[in-house]
């Protein structure tokens, strides 16, 4: 990893992110939407063969395929999941809003609904690994909002199946459809509907760069949570840090995929030969080790700094999806977080807990975005409805200032609107 010194380096090559590799897939989107919005289910038959290279016969997954997942499932997999439900589920609970009214001695009345989305897509990635805890974390916040409907959309293995982990955990949280489309064209099915695939009102969950430009492509048509970059970890370590679990803590995010990025923000010059022996050490016995290497070469660094106010501040330009405050005194240092997906606390809080089991959601904003994106929460299952009433005497005392308003904007229509409500007898 490279290593930087807030004394010695600009701080504008420490806060550098470069992803200039990253492809430019526009007109390739653009043309697969398009296939799906013309051809529906055609084209996705055909996208399937043709990028996937898999035939299938149907684009849903039966219920026979389901059952079979859940036998084909350890038991102890089985129990983590529910056991994981249940953390996400009594955490997002607390997320839930209440609609309000407010009624004026004056006849007027306003409030506020909150409303379920009718139909939701899950996106849920395969490729170089499949993620049945992202199925939990996306589903189970709509669930609690109640929306009607949720549809997940998955790439399949080369044999055309959904992993049986990823059934497993749809049949846990309660997935009401399940369809093998993965890709550009599985966004573009949920955005624009085909003969098979019901259209949705909002699109969640991560995927590959085709993936993420797709959802951008079609929001406006639906909306979406947000546009998943590369996924990253910042790590905040003092003098107590555990070099060995720091290089672990690195390598869990690096192994995601190349443009993955890991930072490592320390106080300690002595901390960081240690770090870099235990990275590695450990890279030689992971199993992912050729996409872990190129992430950290790539992406990764190590931060040098003065004290922990500075590592703070750094972290805080950082703006990182992940961020671990290794310290002694984790929770001195939290107020003073800015910007981050979510925090993990101390020495052990490793941010894996958060991916699988804690109950805060692992669907969080990437690329620096946590200076105004949040995590995956229930709020972006619901809509909100505000309705007002007025009694005719409560109209009448305001009717006038209403009218020059709207006379000051020159739109008379609107001022009349007021007008004859209030020249009309009774």
């Amino acid at each position: 990893m490279r290593v930087y010194s807030t004394e010695k380096d600009p701080l504008t090559d420490i806060l550098a992110r470069d992803f200039s590799e990253t492809p430019d897939v526009s007109d390739v989107v653009k043309t697969i939407i398009q296939r799906v919005r013309t051809d529906g289910d055609q084209a996705l038959y055909q996208l399937i063969e043709e990028i996937d290279q898999v035939a299938l016969d149907s684009l849903a997954v039966s219920k026979d395929e389901i059952e079979a997942a859940l036998q084909v499932v350890s038991p102890e997999l089985l129990k983590v999941m529910e056991q994981s439900k249940e953390n996400i589920l009594a955490y997002h609970k607390k997320q839930v809003r209440q609609g309000f009214v407010s009624t004026e001695e004056s006849g007027v009345v306003m409030g506020q609904r909150i409303l379920p989305l009718a139909r939701v897509g899950v996106y849920v990635p395969g490729g170089t690994a499949a993620y049945p805890s992202t199925v939990l974390m996306d589903v189970l916040p709509a669930k609690i909002a109640g929306v009607k409907k949720i549809v997940m959309m998955t790439p399949t293995d080369s044999e055309g199946n959904v992993p049986a982990a990823i059934l497993a955990a749809a049949s846990i949280a309660g997935v009401d459809e399940i369809y093998k489309v993965g890709g550009a064209h599985g966004v573009a099915a949920l955005a624009y509907g085909t003969e098979t695939i019901p259209k949705v009102d909002k699109i969640v969950g991560p995927g590959n760069i085709y993936v993420a430009t797709a959802k951008r492509m079609v929001y406006g048509e639906v909306d979406i949570d947000m546009i998943a970059g590369p996924s990253d970890v910042l790590i905040v370590a003092d003098d107590t840090a555990n070099p060995r679990w720091i290089a672990a803590d690195l390598l869990a995010q690096a192994e995601h995929d190349k443009l993955a990025q890991a930072i490592l923000v320390t106080t300690e010059e002595t901390l960081i030969e240690k770090v870099q022996t235990e990275l590695a050490q450990q890279l030689s016995e992971l199993p992912r080790k050729e996409i872990a290497e190129a992430a950290i070469e790539s992406n990764g660094k190590i931060i040098l700094v003065k004290d922990l106010a500075e590592a703070v501040s750094i972290s805080n330009q950082i703006a990182p999806e992940h961020l671990e405050l290794s310290v002694a005194e984790p929770f001195a240092l939290l107020g003073k977080v800015e910007n981050a997906g979510s925090v993990f606390l101390g020495h052990y809080t490793p941010e894996v807990l958060g991916d699988y089991f804690a109950g805060p959601n692992h669907t969080l904003p990437t690329e620096g975005t946590a200076r105004f994106y949040s995590p995956l929460s229930v709020d972006d299952f619901i809509k909100k409805s505000s309705y007002l009433y007025y009694t005719q005497e409560a109209m009448n005392d305001v009717a006038s200032g209403v009218e020059l308003f709207a006379e000051t904007e020159d739109l008379m229509g609107h001022a009349r609107s007021m007008k004859v409500r209030r020249e009309e007898k009774k």
